[in-house]
């Protein structure tokens, strides 16, 4: 993986985890939404230069379904548990990339 900026990844797990609190203004969930998107897109484009297709493709979903553009709609509940899914995929994503910072992500 080359030169992959982890602040990105970093702060969307934070968010995410930060969003499980319903108390949150709508306007949040709306950044949120850029966030994960904009950093699931990121990831993707940097797995897919090392040719890694698992990665690219579990990312691009993710990138699909923070989508603010159009969006997917669901209840709260639904989405606190694909925020913890998100953040726990993103923190393995670090922890895989750490381990391989030399060569291509596994």
């Amino acid at each position: 993986m080359n030169k992959l900026n982890r602040m990105p990844v970093v702060i969307s797990i934070i968010m995410l985890l930060l969003a499980l609190p319903s108390g949150w203004p709508y306007g949040y969930y709306q950044i949120l939404r850029f966030v994960v998107c904009g950093t699931s897109a990121y990831m993707a484009y940097q797995c897919y230069t090392d040719k890694n297709q698992k990665w690219t493709w579990l990312l691009g979903v993710i990138a699909v379904l923070f989508n603010p553009i159009l969006p997917i709609h669901m209840d709260k509940e639904s989405w606190a548990v694909i925020d913890v899914i998100v953040a726990a995929i993103f923190t393995i994503f670090l922890i895989k990339f750490k381990k391989k910072r030399t060569g291509k992500l596994r």
